[in-house]
Protein backbone atom coordinates (compact mmCIF):
# COMPACT_ATOMS: atom_id res chain seq x y z
CA UNK A 1 0.00 0.00 0.00
CA UNK A 2 1.75 4.05 -1.00
CA UNK A 3 1.82 6.15 1.42
CA UNK A 4 -0.93 8.56 0.84
CA UNK A 5 -0.33 12.50 1.85
CA UNK A 6 -2.38 12.41 5.21
CA UNK A 7 -0.16 8.75 6.85
CA UNK A 8 3.21 8.05 6.83
CA UNK A 9 4.53 4.78 7.53
CA UNK A 10 5.73 3.88 11.01
CA UNK A 11 8.75 5.82 12.05
CA UNK A 12 11.93 3.35 12.58
CA UNK A 13 14.74 5.46 11.68
CA UNK A 14 16.67 6.89 14.40
CA UNK A 15 16.52 10.08 11.97
CA UNK A 16 14.24 11.80 9.51
CA UNK A 17 15.66 14.04 6.06
CA UNK A 18 12.96 15.36 4.07
CA UNK A 19 13.66 16.06 0.00
CA UNK A 20 11.14 18.62 -1.10
CA UNK A 21 11.22 19.39 -5.04
CA UNK A 22 8.72 20.51 -7.59
CA UNK A 23 9.45 17.35 -9.40
CA UNK A 24 9.80 13.72 -8.11
CA UNK A 25 11.11 12.92 -11.38
CA UNK A 26 14.06 15.68 -10.26
CA UNK A 27 14.77 14.05 -7.27
CA UNK A 28 14.93 10.51 -8.82
CA UNK A 29 17.37 11.88 -11.18
CA UNK A 30 19.50 13.95 -9.45
CA UNK A 31 20.18 12.80 -6.11
CA UNK A 32 19.88 8.99 -6.19
CA UNK A 33 23.74 9.04 -4.95
CA UNK A 34 22.56 11.26 -1.82
CA UNK A 35 19.47 8.66 -1.53
CA UNK A 36 21.49 5.60 -0.78
CA UNK A 37 23.89 7.24 1.39
CA UNK A 38 21.12 7.96 3.37
CA UNK A 39 19.51 4.80 2.97
CA UNK A 40 22.08 2.75 3.43
CA UNK A 41 23.00 4.34 7.26
CA UNK A 42 19.48 3.90 8.25
CA UNK A 43 17.74 7.23 7.48
CA UNK A 44 14.38 7.72 6.83
CA UNK A 45 13.76 9.98 3.73
CA UNK A 46 11.14 11.18 2.99
CA UNK A 47 10.35 12.95 -0.84
CA UNK A 48 7.78 15.23 -0.96
CA UNK A 49 6.77 16.70 -4.72
CA UNK A 50 4.10 16.05 -6.88
CA UNK A 51 3.26 12.52 -8.04
CA UNK A 52 5.08 10.95 -11.75
CA UNK A 53 5.57 8.31 -12.87
CA UNK A 54 9.14 8.42 -10.35
CA UNK A 55 6.87 7.92 -7.09
CA UNK A 56 7.32 3.64 -7.72
CA UNK A 57 11.07 3.82 -8.42
CA UNK A 58 11.91 6.50 -5.39
CA UNK A 59 9.59 3.97 -3.43
CA UNK A 60 11.54 0.94 -4.57
CA UNK A 61 15.43 3.20 -3.35
CA UNK A 62 13.77 3.13 -0.44
CA UNK A 63 12.02 6.79 0.26
CA UNK A 64 8.87 7.37 1.66
CA UNK A 65 6.65 9.42 -1.35
CA UNK A 66 4.06 11.86 0.02
CA UNK A 67 2.16 13.94 -2.99
CA UNK A 68 2.87 17.73 -2.64
CA UNK A 69 0.49 20.39 -4.27
CA UNK A 70 3.07 22.72 -6.16
CA UNK A 71 1.68 25.06 -9.07
CA UNK A 72 5.54 25.53 -10.80
CA UNK A 73 4.31 27.98 -13.74
CA UNK A 74 1.20 29.18 -11.64
CA UNK A 75 0.74 32.70 -10.39
CA UNK A 76 -1.92 32.10 -8.38
CA UNK A 77 -1.34 33.25 -4.56
CA UNK A 78 -4.12 30.92 -3.29
CA UNK A 79 -2.05 28.05 -4.76
CA UNK A 80 1.21 29.19 -3.24
CA UNK A 81 -0.60 29.63 0.03
CA UNK A 82 -1.76 25.56 -0.74
CA UNK A 83 1.49 24.81 -0.81
CA UNK A 84 2.84 26.79 2.16
CA UNK A 85 0.28 25.21 4.58
CA UNK A 86 0.54 21.52 2.69
CA UNK A 87 4.46 21.69 4.06
CA UNK A 88 4.04 23.36 7.19
CA UNK A 89 1.46 20.67 8.22
CA UNK A 90 3.78 17.73 6.92
CA UNK A 91 6.30 19.17 8.89
CA UNK A 92 4.54 19.50 11.90
CA UNK A 93 3.65 15.58 11.55
CA UNK A 94 7.42 14.46 10.10
CA UNK A 95 9.23 16.82 12.44
CA UNK A 96 12.41 15.75 10.18
CA UNK A 97 16.41 16.33 11.31
CA UNK A 98 16.91 18.50 8.38
CA UNK A 99 15.07 19.34 5.15
CA UNK A 100 16.59 20.32 1.75
CA UNK A 101 14.39 22.49 -0.43
CA UNK A 102 15.11 22.16 -4.35
CA UNK A 103 13.80 24.34 -6.95
CA UNK A 104 12.17 28.04 -6.53
CA UNK A 105 8.92 27.57 -5.02
CA UNK A 106 9.69 24.77 -2.65
CA UNK A 107 13.08 26.78 -1.55
CA UNK A 108 10.76 30.25 -1.14
CA UNK A 109 7.65 28.04 0.45
CA UNK A 110 9.64 25.13 1.80
CA UNK A 111 12.22 27.59 3.74
CA UNK A 112 9.56 29.80 5.32
CA UNK A 113 7.05 26.51 6.55
CA UNK A 114 10.62 24.82 8.13
CA UNK A 115 10.89 28.05 9.95
CA UNK A 116 7.13 28.30 11.24
CA UNK A 117 7.66 24.55 11.97
CA UNK A 118 10.94 24.90 13.76
CA UNK A 119 12.81 22.26 11.55
CA UNK A 120 16.24 23.14 10.03
CA UNK A 121 16.12 23.58 6.64
CA UNK A 122 18.78 23.87 3.71
CA UNK A 123 17.89 26.13 0.45
CA UNK A 124 19.56 24.63 -2.56
CA UNK A 125 19.22 26.69 -5.61
CA UNK A 126 19.54 24.43 -8.55
CA UNK A 127 19.43 27.20 -10.93
CA UNK A 128 18.06 30.83 -11.30
CA UNK A 129 15.56 30.32 -14.35
CA UNK A 130 13.34 32.99 -15.01
CA UNK A 131 13.63 35.05 -12.21
CA UNK A 132 17.42 36.52 -13.68
CA UNK A 133 16.81 36.08 -17.11
CA UNK A 134 13.64 38.24 -17.46
CA UNK A 135 13.06 41.87 -16.60
CA UNK A 136 9.06 41.20 -15.60
CA UNK A 137 6.74 41.86 -12.91
CA UNK A 138 6.50 37.92 -11.93
CA UNK A 139 10.33 37.63 -11.79
CA UNK A 140 10.38 40.65 -9.47
CA UNK A 141 8.03 39.37 -6.96
CA UNK A 142 10.40 36.24 -7.05
CA UNK A 143 12.92 37.99 -6.04
CA UNK A 144 11.18 39.87 -3.13
CA UNK A 145 10.02 36.34 -2.11
CA UNK A 146 13.80 35.04 -1.70
CA UNK A 147 14.75 38.07 -0.02
CA UNK A 148 12.08 37.34 2.68
CA UNK A 149 12.30 33.75 2.51
CA UNK A 150 16.29 32.81 2.46
CA UNK A 151 16.49 35.07 6.23
CA UNK A 152 15.28 31.40 7.57
CA UNK A 153 17.40 28.23 6.14
CA UNK A 154 20.49 27.71 8.12
CA UNK A 155 22.53 27.55 4.84
CA UNK A 156 21.82 28.47 1.34
CA UNK A 157 23.74 26.47 -1.74
CA UNK A 158 24.72 27.62 -4.95
CA UNK A 159 26.02 25.28 -8.22
CA UNK A 160 27.83 28.12 -9.50
CA UNK A 161 29.67 31.13 -8.71
CA UNK A 162 27.55 33.41 -10.74
CA UNK A 163 24.18 32.56 -9.41
CA UNK A 164 25.93 33.66 -5.70
CA UNK A 165 27.49 36.51 -6.41
CA UNK A 166 24.07 37.56 -8.50
CA UNK A 167 22.08 36.78 -5.08
CA UNK A 168 24.47 39.17 -3.59
CA UNK A 169 24.16 41.89 -5.86
CA UNK A 170 20.72 41.84 -5.44
CA UNK A 171 20.62 41.70 -1.70
CA UNK A 172 18.80 38.76 -1.29
CA UNK A 173 20.58 37.31 1.27
CA UNK A 174 19.98 38.70 4.74
CA UNK A 175 22.43 36.44 6.02
CA UNK A 176 25.22 36.11 3.16
CA UNK A 177 27.37 34.03 5.42
CA UNK A 178 25.20 31.32 5.46
CA UNK A 179 25.85 30.89 1.51
CA UNK A 180 27.70 28.00 0.56
CA UNK A 181 28.89 27.35 -3.21
CA UNK A 182 28.26 23.45 -4.09
CA UNK A 183 29.92 23.35 -7.37
CA UNK A 184 27.20 20.92 -9.24
CA UNK A 185 25.29 18.08 -7.80
CA UNK A 186 28.05 15.87 -9.08
CA UNK A 187 27.27 12.31 -11.38
CA UNK A 188 28.08 8.99 -10.98
CA UNK A 189 31.57 8.85 -13.55
CA UNK A 190 31.18 5.24 -12.78
CA UNK A 191 27.41 4.51 -13.94
CA UNK A 192 27.64 7.49 -16.77
CA UNK A 193 31.50 5.43 -18.03
CA UNK A 194 33.32 6.31 -20.91
CA UNK A 195 32.01 5.03 -24.38
CA UNK A 196 33.82 5.28 -27.74
CA UNK A 197 31.97 7.51 -30.46
CA UNK A 198 29.81 5.76 -32.76
CA UNK A 199 30.90 3.98 -36.09
CA UNK A 200 31.62 6.52 -39.10
CA UNK A 201 29.76 5.96 -41.98
CA UNK A 202 30.81 3.96 -44.54
CA UNK A 203 31.09 7.23 -47.08
CA UNK A 204 34.04 8.79 -45.25
CA UNK A 205 33.63 11.87 -47.34
CA UNK A 206 30.14 12.29 -45.67
CA UNK A 207 29.80 14.98 -43.16
CA UNK A 208 27.81 13.24 -40.58
CA UNK A 209 27.27 13.71 -36.79
CA UNK A 210 24.64 13.12 -34.79
CA UNK A 211 23.82 15.90 -32.28
CA UNK A 212 21.13 15.96 -29.10
CA UNK A 213 19.85 18.39 -27.12
CA UNK A 214 18.61 16.79 -23.40
CA UNK A 215 16.33 18.20 -20.72
CA UNK A 216 13.03 19.62 -20.39
CA UNK A 217 11.73 21.22 -24.00
CA UNK A 218 11.70 24.80 -22.74
CA UNK A 219 12.63 27.88 -25.07
CA UNK A 220 14.35 29.00 -21.82
CA UNK A 221 17.03 25.86 -22.93
CA UNK A 222 17.43 27.49 -26.17
CA UNK A 223 15.51 24.98 -28.24
CA UNK A 224 14.35 27.28 -30.54
CA UNK A 225 17.91 28.42 -31.35
CA UNK A 226 19.05 24.80 -31.59
CA UNK A 227 15.79 24.06 -34.12
CA UNK A 228 17.23 27.08 -36.42
CA UNK A 229 20.77 26.42 -36.24
CA UNK A 230 19.48 22.82 -37.62
CA UNK A 231 18.04 24.53 -39.98
CA UNK A 232 20.67 26.44 -41.23
CA UNK A 233 23.29 23.76 -41.27
CA UNK A 234 20.56 20.83 -43.13
CA UNK A 235 21.07 22.61 -46.42
CA UNK A 236 24.95 22.53 -46.15
CA UNK A 237 25.83 18.73 -44.01
CA UNK A 238 22.49 16.76 -45.16
CA UNK A 239 23.68 13.77 -43.25
CA UNK A 240 24.07 15.26 -39.76
CA UNK A 241 21.04 14.68 -37.67
CA UNK A 242 19.51 16.73 -34.73
CA UNK A 243 17.62 14.91 -31.80
CA UNK A 244 15.73 16.12 -28.90
CA UNK A 245 15.10 13.89 -25.63
CA UNK A 246 13.12 14.96 -22.97
CA UNK A 247 9.39 15.70 -21.71
CA UNK A 248 7.03 18.11 -23.50
CA UNK A 249 4.51 20.69 -22.26
CA UNK A 250 6.04 20.49 -18.95
CA UNK A 251 4.50 22.84 -16.10
CA UNK A 252 6.92 25.47 -16.59
CA UNK A 253 6.11 29.44 -17.91
CA UNK A 254 8.59 28.56 -21.10
CA UNK A 255 7.46 25.04 -21.58
CA UNK A 256 7.32 23.94 -25.52
CA UNK A 257 4.56 22.72 -26.64
CA UNK A 258 3.66 19.00 -28.65
CA UNK A 259 2.04 20.41 -31.56
CA UNK A 260 5.89 23.00 -32.21
CA UNK A 261 7.55 19.49 -31.62
CA UNK A 262 5.14 17.74 -34.32
CA UNK A 263 5.78 20.66 -36.81
CA UNK A 264 9.62 20.68 -36.58
CA UNK A 265 9.65 16.65 -37.38
CA UNK A 266 7.55 17.24 -40.65
CA UNK A 267 9.51 19.77 -41.50
CA UNK A 268 12.44 17.27 -41.18
CA UNK A 269 14.90 19.19 -38.83
CA UNK A 270 14.51 17.54 -35.25
CA UNK A 271 14.44 13.61 -34.24
CA UNK A 272 12.44 13.74 -31.28
CA UNK A 273 13.87 10.67 -29.07
CA UNK A 274 10.31 11.51 -26.51
CA UNK A 275 11.36 10.35 -23.15
CA UNK A 276 13.81 8.08 -21.31
CA UNK A 277 14.49 6.91 -17.67
CA UNK A 278 18.31 6.20 -18.77
CA UNK A 279 19.88 8.82 -21.27
CA UNK A 280 23.07 6.34 -21.52
CA UNK A 281 21.79 4.78 -25.04
CA UNK A 282 21.08 8.41 -26.65
CA UNK A 283 24.41 10.03 -25.50
CA UNK A 284 26.36 7.15 -26.39
CA UNK A 285 25.02 7.18 -30.14
CA UNK A 286 25.67 10.85 -30.22
CA UNK A 287 28.81 12.21 -31.77
CA UNK A 288 27.87 15.74 -29.35
CA UNK A 289 25.61 16.68 -26.94
CA UNK A 290 24.36 20.36 -27.35
CA UNK A 291 22.75 23.07 -24.53
CA UNK A 292 22.34 26.63 -25.89
CA UNK A 293 20.40 27.37 -22.64
CA UNK A 294 19.86 31.21 -21.54
CA UNK A 295 20.83 29.88 -17.78
CA UNK A 296 21.49 26.96 -16.20
CA UNK A 297 22.68 25.78 -12.49
CA UNK A 298 25.44 23.21 -13.27
CA UNK A 299 23.33 21.32 -15.88
CA UNK A 300 23.81 17.42 -15.36
CA UNK A 301 23.32 16.40 -18.88
CA UNK A 302 26.39 18.08 -19.35
CA UNK A 303 28.32 16.73 -16.97
CA UNK A 304 26.54 12.99 -18.16
CA UNK A 305 27.94 13.88 -21.26
CA UNK A 306 31.49 14.51 -20.78
CA UNK A 307 31.93 11.78 -17.95
CA UNK A 308 30.90 9.27 -21.23
CA UNK A 309 33.42 11.02 -23.08
CA UNK A 310 31.45 13.32 -25.78
CA UNK A 311 32.29 16.52 -27.08
CA UNK A 312 29.74 19.70 -25.64
CA UNK A 313 28.22 22.73 -27.29
CA UNK A 314 26.76 25.14 -24.76
CA UNK A 315 26.28 28.69 -24.47
CA UNK A 316 28.59 30.78 -22.57
CA UNK A 317 26.11 31.49 -19.40
CA UNK A 318 26.39 30.66 -15.88
CA UNK A 319 26.18 27.17 -15.18
CA UNK A 320 27.55 25.88 -18.64
CA UNK A 321 30.50 27.64 -18.51
CA UNK A 322 31.06 25.85 -15.40
CA UNK A 323 31.11 22.21 -16.50
CA UNK A 324 32.87 23.55 -20.49
CA UNK A 325 36.46 25.01 -20.86
CA UNK A 326 36.12 25.93 -24.12
CA UNK A 327 38.30 24.73 -27.08
CA UNK A 328 39.37 22.11 -24.70
CA UNK A 329 36.19 20.21 -23.50
CA UNK A 330 33.66 21.65 -26.01
CA UNK A 331 32.87 24.75 -27.19
CA UNK A 332 31.09 27.81 -26.35
CA UNK A 333 28.40 29.63 -28.33
CA UNK A 334 26.38 33.33 -27.95
CA UNK A 335 22.92 32.96 -26.11
CA UNK A 336 20.03 33.38 -28.11
CA UNK A 337 21.95 33.45 -31.14
CA UNK A 338 21.45 30.79 -33.84
CA UNK A 339 23.85 32.18 -35.99
CA UNK A 340 26.62 31.47 -33.86
CA UNK A 341 25.63 28.05 -32.77
CA UNK A 342 25.27 27.14 -36.12
CA UNK A 343 28.86 27.93 -36.81
CA UNK A 344 30.54 26.06 -33.29
CA UNK A 345 28.14 22.76 -34.67
CA UNK A 346 29.29 22.94 -38.20
CA UNK A 347 33.07 23.34 -36.09
CA UNK A 348 32.39 19.68 -34.88
CA UNK A 349 31.18 18.76 -37.71
CA UNK A 350 34.42 19.54 -39.34
CA UNK A 351 36.35 18.11 -36.82
CA UNK A 352 38.19 14.86 -37.67
CA UNK A 353 37.21 11.87 -35.64
CA UNK A 354 40.58 11.84 -33.05
CA UNK A 355 39.75 15.54 -32.84
CA UNK A 356 36.22 14.74 -31.12
CA UNK A 357 37.63 11.78 -29.17
CA UNK A 358 40.52 14.01 -27.65
CA UNK A 359 37.98 16.51 -26.71
CA UNK A 360 35.64 14.04 -25.25
CA UNK A 361 38.56 12.67 -23.17
CA UNK A 362 39.48 16.14 -21.94
CA UNK A 363 35.46 16.12 -21.06
CA UNK A 364 35.56 12.95 -19.08
CA UNK A 365 39.26 14.09 -16.94
CA UNK A 366 37.70 17.46 -16.47
CA UNK A 367 34.35 16.08 -14.94
CA UNK A 368 35.93 13.64 -12.83
CA UNK A 369 38.32 15.69 -11.19
CA UNK A 370 35.64 18.56 -10.28
CA UNK A 371 32.29 16.58 -10.71
CA UNK A 372 32.52 13.51 -9.02
CA UNK A 373 28.75 12.65 -7.20
CA UNK A 374 30.79 11.18 -4.11
CA UNK A 375 32.60 14.65 -3.24
CA UNK A 376 28.65 16.24 -3.51
CA UNK A 377 27.52 13.15 -1.48
CA UNK A 378 30.52 13.62 1.20
CA UNK A 379 29.43 17.38 1.05
CA UNK A 380 25.91 16.18 2.21
CA UNK A 381 27.01 13.86 4.55
CA UNK A 382 29.30 16.86 6.35
CA UNK A 383 26.77 18.93 6.33
CA UNK A 384 24.10 16.50 8.66
CA UNK A 385 26.87 15.77 10.69
CA UNK A 386 27.38 19.40 11.89
CA UNK A 387 23.45 20.11 11.86
CA UNK A 388 22.86 16.73 13.77
CA UNK A 389 25.83 15.37 15.59
CA UNK A 390 24.49 12.34 14.74
CA UNK A 391 26.89 9.48 14.87
CA UNK A 392 24.86 7.99 11.91
CA UNK A 393 26.83 10.73 9.57
CA UNK A 394 30.71 9.94 11.15
CA UNK A 395 32.78 9.52 8.39
CA UNK A 396 33.58 5.74 9.66
CA UNK A 397 30.05 4.70 8.98
CA UNK A 398 30.47 3.15 5.61
CA UNK A 399 27.44 3.26 3.51
CA UNK A 400 27.47 -0.87 1.94
CA UNK A 401 25.65 -2.37 -0.80
CA UNK A 402 22.05 -1.89 0.82
CA UNK A 403 20.91 -0.09 -2.83
CA UNK A 404 22.55 -2.20 -4.65
CA UNK A 405 22.66 -0.59 -8.49
CA UNK A 406 19.95 0.24 -9.13
CA UNK A 407 19.18 3.65 -10.93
Amino acid sequence: MKPSSRTLPERTAPLTVCLVCNTGFAIYTYRQGVIRMLVARGVRVVVLAPRDRTFPLLEQMGCHCIELPVASKGTNPLDDLRTLAALYRHYRTIRPSVVFHYTIKPNIYGSVAAWLARVPSIAVTTGLGYVFIQKSRAAQVAKALYRLAFRFPREVWFLNRDDHDAFLNEKLLAHPERAKLLHGEGVDVDYFALTPLPPLPRLSHAKACTFVLIGRLLWDKGVGEYVEAARMLLAQYPQARFQLLGPVGVDNPSAITQADVDGWRKEGIVEYLGEAHDVRPVIANADCVVLPSYREGVPRTLMEASAMGRPIVATNVPGCREVVTDNVTGLLCEAKNAGNLAAKLAQVIEMSEDERRAMGLRGREKVTAEFDEALVVERYRQTMHALTGSSVFDRRVVPGAAMGEQR
